[in-house]
Formats: structure tokens, C-alpha cells, sequence
């Protein structure tokens, strides 16, 4: 008999034989991530799997088809029958082990009171695997929330699989192989040309592209949510399909990036063209800094929660359009992995004003169906998650503008654009001259009364601006009622406007409370932070359809000792 001995690279005596792996599926299958820095010089990547998008995981990742085995995802008590185990494997770009964080959301608090399961993971590549038979779960787990993985500094990068052990009694279909995408090939060629909606009027574009190339300062800016933002895109910053499409246009032009030609990216996750009205003159003017030649406007998987149906985003074609610097207004319309989009909804106000249009929709979805060769991109190659695009769906969408673009160069000038001014808006252009009000703003029509909103809230949505990484905050200038301020005065303000939305920030701490809004003593609306669930933006009209008048606005809190926060105000004159 042949001894086994542990030799000098550190080898066991006698290795025991494999333990069978169990059937399972991914979630994340060699997903590019990178680490936001944190203010201690860590990084962290977050990944939300809560509002459906683990279940989408698994169907667009893992290939589940069974629903009755996606449903136990839902909840934290039937995953736990579903999941055996959790194997975690990371390749972190420079060896360093990464630590990962799979919260639960709890019922009390969801941030704070459900179970987190924890674990070192080494970066090169080898699995570790957590049996959920020895988590020590918390009796207040409600949801899976969302994944972590830590970071030793920020800005790190690296590929991450999260894959789903199974219980006895559950399989999981065979993973398939991936094909790369093919980017030089006809018929990449083909499904990006189907991407043109409307190629529109081409004066605007034709005039930028000219500035450009005379060496004039030409500035392309962006305003949307999150795919705006950059979500999906690693790194955030210069992966998105803003920053390609600059590249796009800085490449026909034959200009250098950032040379004479500049990038203003205004993208605030979960936000709809509602809150973009409020925010136009501040994300991408940049209160006046900014006279923007190119204007990008995403906001076609953002406007579901738009109360007036379409209204804001044909006031805030109507508004870029008209604004400084006579931009050229390109519309695109993205896409969720349920083949979703508003562009029926939203491509009107294109078509009336003969705006150029692109749509990712056209482009990708009936390819999705296909198989083998004829299908170019799978939807888990395109999709980070059920909302964002990877690196390749940025990319896809940056394709859809550059060939518009493309086009718009190779042919003629329009004789002259197009005065919209004169076309009845198609969905209503009410709320076009909506400006921001904050607490740093000053107007002769404004008069405020912050009563005990006295505070500044610290505690706000922060996003990446232009090409940085690191978050700014979005409404520094906000009013906050802190519930262990004793008063409870009203915030009071007197306002001339004929229509009036308030911004408000939406949260799940249970240290937050609703308030009520009044107009001339008329309580008008009753908000909840609690509805949407996370550290939030969000516009809400307080009345509209008036004439111009002076009109005395009150906000109260209804339980003193909660805290609200007032972001500002739209006042539309």
C-alpha cells in the first residue's frame, strides 16, 4: 500500500475523494463588477436583487423556465426549501480575496433586521461554497434584498458567479455555452439598422457635427434614469452607452475625446421624465454653466409611474428643445428583459416634432427568439439585470445613436429645421417651463416659511455624474423635518405659478413618516416615502391646469417625531 504524504506545496496526506456536486443554477455567471469607492477607501459593488430581479436572475442567467421554482425565490422562508448551498467564486483583477454579503431584507426594518450571510471569498478563482444549514437566520427575514461584495480598495474590478445548490427533489437544466458576441458581423450590422425609429429633421445634428469639426466647443449631454446613470455598465463610467455615444460622435467628427467636444451625462436611477423637468436646468445645464449642442433622452423604461401619462416627457422634449443652445434632441427608447418598453406611448411627441428616434426595443427583442447563428446577442448577454444592460446592451444602445448619426452625416442638410413651437404638443406641453426650487434658489414669486423644516438631510440619492466613479448627491438643498425637533410648524410657502410639482424623498427607514400637502387650506395630498421603498427622487404634482395666481402651499408632517424631507419643487409659470 502506496502512503500518501503532504508534499512541499502544501498538499494533503490523503485527499478525500469529491463531494458530489448538486444540481443548481447562476444568478451571476462570470459578471464583470467594479467597486464604488467608499469614503474609508474601500470599494463596494452593490447588486439589488429585490423588486424581481433575482427571479429574473434565474430565468435569464440560470435558464429556469419552472415557475413554480422561480416563486420560491420570492420570499427568504421558500428559497431556504429551493437553496441548499450558495457557491461564490471570484477572479478579483489584482488576486485580492473579496469579501461577499448576501442581505436579507427584514420585515421591521428592511435594512437593518434581516440575516446577512457573510464570507471571505479568495479572488483566484476557486469556489467557496455556503451551506444555508448553517446560517444563523434571523426570525425577521422577509425578502432577499441584495448582494455585496467588498472590496479592499475602490474602483477594483473583477468577475463574479453566484450559483444556486440545490435541495434533494429540484434540478436545474444544463448550462449552456455562451457564443461571443459578434460585433464586426452582417448580421450585428442588420439588427443595429433596425434599431432607426425616425431618422428626423438633420439640421441641428448636421450643425453640431460641423462645430465639431471646426474645432467650436460642442457639448452632448444626456439626461435620463438609471441606464443613464451608467447601471450595468463596468466601469460605470466610460462602459455606458452615454459615454460610447460621445465616443460615436467624437470618432465621426474626427475630433479627440474631450478635445473641443464635451460629455455632460445627467442620469439618476428610478427617476421619470417627471422628475427631469425638475432637474433639466441643474444635471445637464448645470444652472447655466452648460449650453448644450446634442441632447440625449432616455426616459422610455422610467415613465410607468409618470401620473400624467406622457405630459412631462412632451414638456421636456418641448423644453431641450427650445432651451439654450437649440440642441439637437436624439429620443432613445431602452428595454427591460420583459421585452418592455413606453415607446408606443412616448414615440408621438417624436414623430410630431420630426425628432430623430432609436429604439433598442426594435433592435434586440425578436432576435432574442432565435437560435443558433441567427441569434446575435442572448438576453443574458445583454442584460445585466431584469432593468440594465451590460457592457454589450450599452454598447448595442450606443450602436443604435452612432448609426443614426452615421447616417444624419452622409446626406444632405434639411432646408430648415423644425419650430415645434408651432405644433400642438401631441400628449400636452403644460409643464414645459418648469424650473427647480430649492432652499439655495431665489425667485420675486417665492416666499418660504421652512417652519420646522429646518435641517438639511444628508442622507440622500447620490449618483455618478459625467465620467466620475465616486456619487454626488442629488438635492443637497433640501428642507428636512428631523422627529427629534419638538416643534412641528408647518413648511409654508406662497408661490405664483400655474402648476407646481413637489420633490420628495422616498425611503425605507422606519425613522421616516408621511406628510400631508395643503393648497389654500385644501389638503390636496397625502405622501408616503414608504411606497417605493428605497433612498429616492420623486416628483409629484400638487396642482395643475390653473391659471397663473399666487397660491399658499403648507406641508405637515402627521406624526411629528418621524422625519420627512422636501428635495425642492417644480414651479411652472
Amino acid at each position: 500500500m502506496t502512503e500518501v504524504v503532504k508534499g512541499g506545496n502544501g498538499g494533503p496526506k490523503a485527499p478525500k475523494d469529491p463531494t458530489k456536486k448538486r444540481p443548481g443554477f447562476c444568478i451571476m455567471r462570470n459578471k464583470r463588477i467594479s467597486a464604488s469607492p467608499q469614503p474609508d477607501g474601500t470599494g463596494v459593488c452593490f447588486i439589488f436583487e429585490s423588486d424581481g430581479r433575482l427571479l429574473d436572475s434565474a430565468r435569464l442567467v440560470g435558464g429556469i423556465t419552472d415557475e413554480s421554482v422561480i416563486d420560491l425565490l420570492k420570499t427568504v422562508e421558500s428559497m431556504k426549501k429551493l437553496v441548499h448551498s450558495i457557491g461564490v467564486t471570484i477572479e478579483s483583477d489584482d488576486g485580492e480575496d473579496v469579501k461577499f454579503v448576501f442581505q436579507m431584507y427584514g420585515k421591521t426594518n428592511p435594512y437593518v433586521s434581516g440575516t446577512s450571510i457573510e464570507a471571505t471569498v479568495s479572488g483566484d478563482g476557486m469556489e467557496t461554497v455556503i451551506p444555508l444549514s448553517e446560517v444563523n437566520w434571523s426570525d425577521d427575514d422577509n425578502i432577499p434584498g441584495q448582494i455585496r461584495f467588498h472590496f479592499k480598495k475602490g474602483g477594483d474590478f473583477g468577475n463574479v458567479t453566484v450559483r444556486f445548490y440545490l435541495n434533494d427533489g429540484f434540478s436545474a437544466p444544463a448550462e449552456e455555452d455562451e457564443t461571443p458576441v459578434r460585433f464586426d458581423s452582417p448580421e450585428y450590422r442588420a439588427m443595429i439598422e433596425k434599431s432607426l425609429m425616425n431618422k428626423g429633421n438633420n439640421v441641428r445634428i448636421k450643425r453640431a457635427l460641423d462645430k465639431a469639426r471646426k474645432g467650436e466647443n460642442v457639448t452632448i449631454g444626456f439626461i435620463g434614469g438609471s441606464i443613464t446613470q451608467g447601471a450595468g455598465a463596468v466601469p460605470i463610467n466610460t462602459e455606458c452607452y452615454a459615454y460610447k455615444t460621445f465616443q460615436g460622435f467624437c470618432d465621426i467628427a474626427g475630433r479627440g475625446y474631450e478635445d473641443n467636444v464635451h460629455f455632460v451625462k445627467g442620469g439618476i436611477g428610478g427617476t421619470p421624465s417627471e422628475l427631469g423637468l425638475c432637474r433639466y436646468e441643474r444635471d445637464v445645464l448645470r444652472n447655466g454653466k452648460v449650453t448644450p449642442d446634442v441632447v440625449v433622452v432616455e426616459f422610455a423604461v422610467n415613465d410607468e409611474g409618470d401620473e400624467t401619462k406622457g405630459e412631462c416627457y412632451d414638456s421636456l422634449v418641448r423644453k431641450i428643445y427650445n432651451g439654450p443652445g437649440s440642441p439637437a434632441v436624439i429620443l432613445i427608447f431602452a428595454v427591460f428583459s420583459n421585452d418592455w418598453n413606453l415607446q408606443d406611448r412616448l414615440s408621438p411627441v417624436g414623430f410630431a416634432y420630426d425628432l430623430p428616434m432609436v429604439s433598442t426595443l426594435n433592435s434586440v427583442v425578436d432576435q432574442f427568439a432565435l437560435k443558433g447563428n441567427d441569434r446575435v446577442v442572448k438576453k443574458s448577454q445583454f442584460f445585466y439585470d431584469c432593468y440594465h444592460p451590460t457592457n454589450i446592451g450599452h454598447r448595442i444602445m450606443a450602436d443604435g445613436i452612432i448609426n443614426l448619426l452615421k447616417i444624419v452625416d452622409a446626406e444632405p442638410c434639411d432646408e430648415a429645421e423644425v419650430n415645434i413651437s408651432s405644433i400642438k404638443p401631441p400628449i400636452g406641453g403644460e409643464f414645459e417651463s418648469t424650473l427647480l426650487y430649492d432652499r439655495a434658489s431665489e425667485a420675486d414669486y417665492v416666499s418660504v416659511d421652512a417652519g420646522s423644516f429646518t435641517d438639511t438631510d444628508e442622507v440622500i440619492q447620490a449618483v455618478e455624474m459625467d465620467l466620475d466613479v465616486t456619487h454626488t448627491k442629488v438635492y443637497v438643498n433640501n428642507w428636512m423635518h428631523k422627529g427629534s425637533n419638538p416643534d412641528a410648524t408647518p413648511f409654508s410657502m406662497d408661490v405664483e405659478s400655474s402648476a407646481l410639482f413637489i420633490v420628495v424623498k422616498d425611503s425605507a427607514d422606519p425613522a421616516d413618516g408621511t406628510a400631508s400637502v395643503f393648497v389654500d387650506g385644501e389638503k390636496v395630498l397625502d405622501y408616503d416615502p414608504h411606497v417605493v421603498g428605497w433612498c429616492h427622487s420623486n416628483a409629484v404634482i400638487v396642482f395643475r391646469g390653473g391659471e397663473l395666481k399666487k397660491r399658499h402651499i403648507e406641508v405637515v408632517v402627521n406624526d411629528p417625531t418621524k422625519n420627512f424631507t422636501i428635495l425642492g419643487f417644480g414651479i411652472v409659470r
